[in-house]
């Protein structure tokens, strides 16, 4: 599995083992008012963990399924499950939705715009095991680096990948990813431009964190 990082919340994850050769699937193409404009995305499965505008489709070349709420998807051997986070204001509306993404024996975990200090109970048993989190640590809209260490702590994932902070041409205001790593105790860690993973190789004691270069 290839994952690569376009900015924002904005993933492109490369799944090879399908009958079918590969399975491409794209979370959260960011807008144009972001700053951050991206060549079309080849994608078979588009995931919105939040309302999108038309706009972001522009950022997509040939998507066949849609994927933009909570529910049970199987798409090309590809198995998502969608979890509904309550409206911020009321409890009773759904805001946005927590992703999980099954694919060669690996389970990811896309936060989206979650903006809690901390997860409940009942989220953290729905979300279950998680080798591959991805999480917003910039805070503004989305959790911050204080509040994202407080939920990788009750996730535990094998692999952490930070997203939504501030990188060059970004409008948007958000912290930078330093914050993160002084909360999680890292002094020091070189961004790649893809993270290439297979099941064999996740890490079986200690989370790690990887930077991706947008």
């Amino acid at each position: 599995m290839q994952i690569i990082w376009k900015g924002q919340n904005c993933f492109q994850i490369i799944t090879q083992k399908t009958k079918n050769g590969q399975t491409i699937v794209v979370i959260d193409p960011p807008e144009e008012s972001s700053g951050l404009r991206l060549s079309p995305l080849e994608a078979d499965i588009l995931i919105f963990t939040g309302p999108h505008a038309q706009e972001k489709l522009k950022a997509i070349k040939d998507a066949q399924f849609l994927v933009d709420g909570p529910g049970e998807y199987e798409i090309k051997e590809i198995f998502i499950r969608g979890i509904a986070v309550p409206n911020n204001k009321s409890k009773t509306t759904v805001g946005e939705t927590i992703f999980i993404v099954e694919g060669e024996g690996m389970r990811l975990c896309h936060l989206g715009n979650l903006k809690q200090k901390e997860l409940t109970a009942d989220q953290v048993d729905e979300i279950g095991d998680i080798d591959i989190l991805m999480i917003s640590v910039g805070g503004n809209y989305a959790t911050n680096a204080e509040e994202a260490r407080k939920i990788i702590s009750q996730i535990e994932p094998k692999i952490v990948i930070p997203m939504n902070y501030q990188i060059p041409k970004l409008k948007i205001k958000t912290e930078g990813v330093d914050k993160f790593l002084k909360e999680m105790g890292i002094k020091t860690v070189e961004a790649v431009n893809k993270l290439s993973v297979k099941q064999k190789d996740l890490p079986t004691e200690e989370t790690r964190v990887i930077l991706l270069n947008p």
